[in-house]
């Protein structure tokens, strides 16, 4: 990071994320001037995560102003923020919080989303309508009487930062019901299920400008009055927009607490399972994805306190495992199946803590390599770059790894935040230039790995299958369609 002088605009991403509130300050070029963060607590049990709401805004305070701190005469020009997708909660008609925030993977609303359903919305489990019926059927009698407004996680931070309640950006409005193809609420369905009047947002498209910092919002985040406030995307969207992976047939894997493989295609990628879902790029195009409960979130649950790096270098001797694993973070799987009963699975013993750390990188890449198998079994276009993203992109040990287990080089940029996707998208809305030009200029790319002798995981990978579908998890079509390819030995997309 440097101060680059006088002349210099800057634009912020903001990321609301599960752990941590994340900000950056990055130039058209890619340099980031500055970044900062501040911590978040949830409270996780069972099917339940919440998180207070009102510490997102502490948090941003904190960590824009360590962003901030050592730019001098830079001008701020834009910001946009991103959210985990599918956290939601209500808020009064002023926009103060209402509720707890029920975040991505909160699984208390599975009869909600059943009725939803059977309504003909084709929503999953853990998505934000089901939720949002949840939450009004536990908290709306108590604070129906001031108002109630469902709030996306950005939400509430554009509302503090403007001042004025905004509409939601259609990226989060996605798993709350909204139709990107019609562009409108589902109403008649949505009505059925007995929302009340007056408790959606309106939706614009990512990108469309929604006011600006007011002097209140500068004083508690150092963030310059006056700076436009753009709407944002998804997470997993804004790390694929960070990835520079906008162009048909494009993809980029993050890996996070969980999984999401987010591509880009000129038409939407139909999914009669509604396993993949379909964003709406800023441009009008489409970005299909999936989200999976797989991810790095099941390492410090397996060792808390480990040493990654220590630990990825002793997990190198055990290639393949001796034990196979689908470690899942949370119950239920959402993509590359629809399973809400599955769970953490192991197959097989360790022979140490080593192997059993190799066991949980290679379970992620197996599972990684099933999502692209699947997204193949729909006919999406998987024939340009590779790109991962996310923490578990800070391994290079996992980058070869995840590289030799799917049998395809992958680019690796320097900065994999989501941050820098709203930097990127903030850039975009402000100067009018084309976002696939913006991130050509701003993704920088650090390395590509490519794999290495991807045969000697093709016998975990069918044992996994053989597993996952034995279960009832996995579809018998998408089974043989993996192992198909897998016997073909796929060297490529």
């Amino acid at each position: 990071m440097a101060d680059r002088g006088v002349t210099d605009e800057a634009w912020l991403g903001i990321d609301l994320g599960t752990q941590s509130v994340r900000v950056l300050a990055a130039t058209a070029d890619g340099t980031v001037l500055g970044a900062g963060s501040a911590p978040l607590t949830g409270r996780r049990d069972g099917p339940r995560h919440e998180q207070d709401p009102r510490q997102w805004w502490t948090a941003l305070c904190a960590a824009s102003r360590s962003a901030l701190a050592a730019l001098h005469g830079v001008r701020i020009g834009g910001l946009a923020v991103c959210g985990t997708s599918g956290t939601v909660l209500l808020t009064d008609a002023s926009g103060r919080p209402a509720t707890p925030a029920l975040m991505y993977d909160d699984a208390r609303a599975a009869g909600e989303a059943a009725r939803a359903r059977r309504a003909g919305l084709a929503v999953q489990d853990t998505w934000a309508l089901p939720k949002a019926l949840w939450l009004l059927a536990e908290y709306g009698p108590a604070v129906r009487e001031h108002g109630l407004r469902l709030a996306h996680q950005p939400d509430l931070i554009v509302t503090r930062l403007t001042g004025e309640l905004p509409p939601a950006d259609s990226s989060h409005a996605l798993k709350t019901g909204y139709d990107l193809e019609r562009d409108a609420w589902p109403e008649a369905a949505l009505a059925g299920l007995g929302l009340p009047q007056g408790l959606l947002p309106h939706v614009v498209r990512p990108g469309t400008r929604l006011g600006e910092v007011g002097p209140a919002a500068a004083d508690a985040t150092g963030i310059p009055a006056g700076t436009p406030v753009i709407a944002g995307m998804t997470d997993g969207c804004a790390a694929q927009v960070a990835s520079g992976a906008l162009r048909p047939g494009a993809w980029n894997s993050v890996l996070g607490t969980t999984l999401v493989l987010k591509g880009a295609a000129r038409d939407p990628v139909r999914d009669p399972a509604g396993v993949v879902y379909n964003h709406r790029a800023p441009d009008g195009t489409w970005l299909p994805g999936g989200a999976s409960s797989v991810g790095a979130g099941a390492l410090p649950a397996a060792f808390p306190g480990a040493d990654p790096a220590a630990l990825d270098a002793r997990a190198a001797a055990f290639e393949p495992s001796g034990a196979i694993a689908y470690p899942l973070v949370s119950p239920g799987e959402r993509f590359p199946f629809l399973a809400p009963e599955a769970t953490f699975l192991l197959l097989g013993e360790p022979a140490d803590e080593a192997d059993r750390w190799a066991a949980l990188l290679q379970g992620v890449g197996l599972a990684e390599r099933l999502c692209l198998d699947y997204l193949h079994h729909l006919g999406a276009p998987l024939d340009g770059p590779l790109t991962f993203t996310g923490g578990g992109a800070r391994s290079t040990y996992w980058n070869q790894l995840r590289a030799d287990i799917l049998g395809r080089p992958a680019r690796v940029p320097q900065q994999t935040e989501p941050a820098l996707g709203m930097a990127a998208l903030a850039c975009h809305a402000t100067t009018g230039t084309p976002l696939t030009d913006v991130t050509d200029r701003m993704v920088r790319i650090r390395t590509t790995v490519h794999p290495q002798n991807t045969a000697r995981f093709t016998a975990p990978y069918l044992r996994l299958l053989d597993a996952l579908e034995s279960r009832g998890w996995l579809p018998g079509p998408v089974a043989a369609h993996a192992r198909g390819r897998a016997e073909r030995h796929t060297g490529g997309p």
